[in-house]
């Protein structure tokens, strides 16, 4: 999913293993736009990575059931992402960590997809959110020896809030937008007939003409999908998003489900709980009066929520 742009400030790169774009509508200020929203993201990096030893998640992970006092940064990811895993019912999971660096997801993924050694995967539940113990108020935080915690479902889309709140404070006023990934947010006023945003299985698919867009005036959108993040070893192909049920590759009929909601990490957190659910995530979805598109394995789309049709429709 990405964001089509026309005479707004733009600002295309990398940030933690995905692609980020941000527009502003006061162009002059993208400069200080992009300043501002590197800040965050590299914050979050060094809080929130799995994949570095010096980051604050990994103490965390090394406490062996210790109680910690964790930054103010890494309080509010933690809190997101149990607020998460309560609200999906534990489709969204943190204490996946383990599951996932045993199905292979154990460093940056461009190393991970250069592997194909064989590894013996074995079904089992995973801890569980109800496992960790967390005070938001006092940041105390004990995780139980042996649990790995994994933000990746929601510190992505947390990142992406806090860089377009940052973006727009930094811009003085007008509209952001900060797409990182899947994860898109915006904030301030957006541009007249809104922020237009192509619909695609993978995020950094580039802009085309023909394909589905939707247009969005404030919130956020996230995509989830099984068809990115892929990697093969001993010839079975694997994916990031764990079941918490199985502590293995979500088995699912959507390879992408996509949402739009208040901020990011709802969306996230719904769109990656839909493709966990499965056949039971449009109910779900539905329910909730929550927005989004599901696509199946064969490309067929399943629109819910009032998700609009796209205009060039037969």
């Amino acid at each position: 999913m990405r964001s089509v742009t026309a005479e707004l400030g733009l600002s295309d790169g990398r940030a933690l293993g995905t692609g980020l774009r941000l527009i502003t509508t006061r162009a002059e200020a993208i400069d200080r736009c992009r300043a501002a929203v590197d800040a965050v993201l590299a914050s979050i990096d060094l809080t929130c990575s799995r994949f570095r030893d010096d980051s604050e998640l990994q103490a965390v992970n090394r406490a062996e059931g210790r109680e910690v006092t964790v930054s103010p940064l890494l309080n509010q990811a933690v809190e997101r992402a149990l607020w998460a895993a309560r609200w999906t019912e534990g489709a969204v999971d943190p204490t996946v960590g383990t599951a996932i660096r045993l199905a292979g997801y154990d460093r940056d993924f461009a190393d991970v997809a250069s592997i194909d050694a064989p590894l013996l995967l074995v079904a089992r539940r995973v801890p569980g959110w109800h496992v960790v113990q967390h005070s938001a108020s006092s940041r105390k935080l004990r995780v139980g020896a042996g649990v790995e915690l994994d933000l990746g479902a929601t510190a992505k889309a947390l990142a992406s809030d806090l860089a377009a709140a940052a973006a727009l404070e930094a811009a003085g006023g007008g509209g952001v937008l900060v797409s990182l990934g899947g994860d898109i947010a915006t904030a301030g006023e957006a541009p007249e007939g809104g922020w237009a945003i192509q619909v695609s299985d993978d995020s950094e698919a580039p802009i085309a003409a023909g394909e589905e867009t939707i247009a969005i005036t404030r919130g956020a959108v996230a995509t989830s999908s099984t068809t990115v993040r892929r990697w093969t070893r001993g010839s079975i192909e694997l994916h990031h998003i764990i079941d918490p049920r199985t502590g293995l590759p979500a088995q699912s009929p959507w390879r992408t489900a996509s949402v739009v909601a208040r901020t990011c990490v709802e969306a996230n957190a719904a769109s990656t709980a839909a493709i966990v659910l499965g056949d039971a995530a449009a109910d779900w979805l539905a329910e909730r009066g929550i927005t989004a598109r599901l696509v199946d394995g064969q490309g067929e789309i399943r629109r819910i929520g009032g998700w609009p049709e796209p205009e060039n429709a037969a």
